[in-house]
């Protein structure tokens, strides 16, 4: 019986430590977001100086 006992132990044993191989680690690659360009720098000050000059006009009628 002990016999028996000692060669179930060796088994596992013997089958844990020869599980697999080594593998080579994968390294995903780095994601790079790029941002995209205004089309034009000055776009967003359009809005405002329309809404100035149609203030201006409206001061300048009464």
């Amino acid at each position: 019986m002990k016999k028996l006992v000692l060669a179930a132990a060796l088994a596992a044993a013997a089958t844990t430590a020869s599980a697999g191989t080594m593998e080579e680690p994968v390294m995903e690659p780095p994601v790079i977001v790029e941002e995209t360009a205004a089309s034009s720098s000055a776009a967003g000050i359009w809005i405002p100086l329309v809404l100035l000059a149609l203030v201006a006009a409206a001061v300048a009628a009464d």
